[in-house]
């Protein structure tokens, strides 16, 4: 009997495979990273799905997952369709993420039903089938091993959470990168003969100009810049040149000093154009110094008025929750929006965002700093703010009033310069703040993201006002996890300039050269976004000092005065008079700041009306400059959900074709085809009696555009496109995977209805 068994062949031909009419299958691609100058692949692991949709596999990713010394990156084995609505980043891919946003690593084993969260230098004693990441930006993403080797993917979790935990600050990648960036950019401008520089938009308050120009914009003549803490002599959290009042000498200061917490001498934030100045400080613990020190710097500052007006001290920890509940609220409220699966919370969800505390004190500090613009504006009274070490309710309160009261800080430069001036050089201690090194997390709280959110409230209320759009918000708040700029990274300006120092060192960067060129700051954005991602940055309903106008072929400008303003919106309807959505009128503007003040003033005639209230109820009864004093909103109902910031990731809040980016994607438009017409008017030459009359249009405009969404050309379609959602310039694709989305209690409802007339029709058929 022979063998049905196929025998080996014995010739092997070596000559190329015949072409035939059946296509030939592409070879496998290779999955590389991009890695950025200094990177390094530490561990990856091949055969990883990324879980994309629950409910089904299908639309799962595969690919290979790498851990490096700056980030966890996905490479898809094949390449996804190109999104036009994400966000572009030139140091972070679209399945990238720093590792310094890592805010848990959890590891997962379905057979043995075991999950544990992963630390630096930890064991892990089992085989993981699924890695969950918890990111700092709100993010979840989740990597199933079906496929994958055991030994590998256990070695790229320990790898990840190693790494996301580094023993101290200069391991943190930003110092390897911008030091290999330093060098590879001195070789490539050596033909220059110099570096390129930051641009000077931005002050960074670290030379004795700085405070000179801001003296001098705000009209401080009896301030002056102090230097006797240069090389930090007298204060370690202290910047090395501050504002003080002209009255004090500097051997004097030297005496106050000793009885503050860490010498820090009170600060000078701003001047009111009346006179009165913005001053905070930290609480004296001895009551026998606190008294005479405090009552000579009060009288220095009175000197400083022109009508030497009283000075008001106010304790902010007395009337602002402290670090721990902003934390303990944060984690509340992440939880509602991003954590808890919504078929479970959905009938619950504002009552969990309410608990949560978040809003209420987001209006909490709204409330204090328009307290504090009243006895400023109204009393022309200087105000000094306390708290017990001036680095962190200080930083919020005194932001906000100055972003109310001056219109140069709602200006994206303006607000760069405000950020740097109150927060970075004053010392907010990011590095603990931020939990960077995961060493306390007693110490960890979002105050920035509270303060960025604060500033958002006023932003929604008042769109017209400022420059900056919340797209630029959230990428400001994304950016602490990016630790490739100096700005959030440290808590002084001392621990900056020593680790910076060290650096330059280990890095042969010659002594003196300027800090900003070697380890830039955020506020340069080119870093992260070309110049088309920037333009997300510019709000189109933005109305500035000027506004352009063209006449006789010329272009000139515009000055609003506020009479002028006035009579333009006369007879205009109240939402549009006070620059309102959703038609507030004005009725709601003056009841609800009123009944903050005093919730029994509307319904109780015959209550007399303190200086205060008078002053809010005239203000929000009369049209407001856009470049003038802002004030919020603050009934409950105003305070809203940053729904960008906080559910970006949330496949079920994304709105396709819906949100607020439909209005700005209309307004960029308009804006833009305005700004051609105005460069083509500014062009155009005028007739000639000799020669017909031809348009003298621009040179393509595409460089100087300055919004992101250009106008429609003749052969263009108007309409929305199909990319843009409520989430928009963010996707929510394959960043936020919960283990089942079975529906809501509403679908779950709907679909038994459906099933309940069916039957009913039936039953009548019947």
């Amino acid at each position: 009997m022979f063998s049905t068994k196929p025998t080996k062949p014995t010739f092997k031909s070596y000559l190329p495979p015949v072409q035939t009419e059946k296509p030939i299958d592409p070879p496998i691609k290779k999955v590389e990273p991009r890695l950025l100058l200094g990177e390094i692949v530490v561990n990856e692991v091949n055969f990883v799905r990324k879980c994309i949709n629950n409910e089904n596999g299908h639309d799962d990713l595969w690919g290979k997952l790498i851990c490096t010394n700056f980030k966890v990156s996905f490479i898809p084995q094949e390449d996804p369709p190109k999104q036009n609505a994400h966000l572009s980043h030139l140091l972070l891919a679209e399945h990238d993420v720093a590792l310094t946003c890592l805010d848990q690593v959890v590891t997962v084993n379905d057979a043995k039903g075991k999950k544990k969260v992963l630390g630096s230098n930890q064991k892990l004693k089992f085989n993981p089938t699924e890695l969950i990441l918890y990111c700092k930006d709100l993010r979840i993403i989740r990597f199933c091993f079906d496929e994958a080797g055991p030994e590998s993917a256990k070695k790229v979790c320990l790898a990840i959470a190693h790494y996301a935990h580094p023993a101290d600050l200069h391991l943190l990648f930003g110092f390897e990168y911008q030091g290999r960036r330093y060098h590879e950019r001195k070789a490539a401008a050596e033909i220059n003969e110099s570096m390129p520089r930051m641009s000077p938009q931005t002050p960074v308050y670290d030379c004795p100009s700085d405070w000179d120009r801001e003296i001098k914009r705000t009209g401080a003549t009896e301030w002056r810049v102090c230097s006797i803490n240069e090389r930090y002599n007298v204060s370690q959290s202290l910047p090395e040149y501050i504002v003080v009042p002209a009255s004090l000498a500097d051997q004097d200061l030297r005496q106050f000093a000793n009885c503050y917490s860490d010498n820090r001498i009170p600060l000078w934030c701003w001047n009111h154009p009346n006179g009165s100045a913005l001053v905070r400080m930290c609480n004296v613990a001895d009551p026998i110094a606190q008294k005479k020190f405090e009552q000579r710097i009060f009288n220095a500052i009175t000197k400083s008025h022109p009508t030497c007006s009283e000075v008001i001290k106010l304790d902010l920890e007395k009337s602002l929750p402290n670090i721990l509940d902003i934390q303990s609220a944060f984690c509340k409220f992440r939880q509602s929006c991003v954590i808890d699966p919504f078929e479970e919370s959905e009938e619950r969800w504002f009552s969990c965002i309410e608990n949560s505390r978040w809003l209420e004190y987001v209006r909490a500090f709204l409330k204090q700093s328009a307290e504090i613009v009243f006895l400023m504006e109204v009393k022309s009274v200087s105000v000094v703010i306390t708290e017990e070490e001036d680095r962190d309710l200080n930083c919020a309160v005194s932001s906000l009033v100055q972003l109310m009261l001056d219109p140069h800080y709602r200006s994206l430069s303006g607000f760069q310069s405000l950020v740097q001036k109150e927060w970075v050089m004053a010392g907010h201690r990011f590095l603990d703040r931020c939990n960077h090194l995961k060493r306390n997390d007693k110490e960890e709280c979002p105050l920035f993201l509270l303060f960025l959110d604060c500033v958002w409230q006023m932003i929604n209320q008042y769109p017209a006002a400022f420059e900056f759009t919340e797209t630029y918000l959230t990428v400001l708040s994304d950016s602490m996890w990016i630790p490739v700029h100096g700005t959030f990274l440290f808590n002084s300006c001392l621990q900056r300039t020593q680790h910076l120092t060290e650096f330059a060192k280990t890095k042969a960067i010659p002594p003196g050269e300027d800090q900003s060129v070697y380890f830039p700051p955020v506020w340069e954005w080119s870093q992260q976004f070309s110049a088309k991602e920037q333009t997300l940055f510019n709000n189109p309903m933005y109305v500035g000092k000027s506004v352009a106008r063209v006449q006789n072929g010329e272009v000139k400008t515009f000055k609003r005065t506020k009479k002028a303003y006035s009579a333009s919106v006369k007879g205009s309807p109240a939402s549009v008079v006070n620059g309102l959505r959703d038609g507030e009128g004005t009725l709601s503007r003056r009841v609800s700041f009123m009944s903050e003040l005093k919730p029994e003033f509307s319904s109780v005639k015959d209550v007399v009306e303190s200086p205060s209230e008078r002053f809010f109820r005239d203000w929000f009864s009369r049209p407001f400059d856009q470049q003038g004093l802002l004030l919020p909103l603050l009934l409950p109902s105003h305070i809203a959900v940053w729904k960008l910031f906080f559910l970006r990731w949330v496949p079920e809040a994304c709105i396709p074709k819906g949100g607020t980016v439909t209005a700005y994607h209309k307004l960029c438009q308009l804006v833009d085809e305005i700004e051609m017409l105005q460069c083509q008017l500014k062009h155009y030459k005028g007739p000639s009696p000799c020669i017909t009359p031809e348009p003298s249009p621009c040179k393509p405009h595409s460089v100087q555009r300055r919004m992101y969404f250009n106008a429609c050309s003749a052969d263009e379609s108007p309409s929305l496109p199909d990319f843009l959602t409520s989430s928009f310039p963010f996707t929510p694709v394959g960043n936020l995977c919960r283990r089942s989305t079975l529906g809501t209690p509403i679908t779950k409802f709907l679909n038994g209805a459906k099933i309940w007339l069916s039957t009913e029709t039936l039953n009548d058929t019947v």
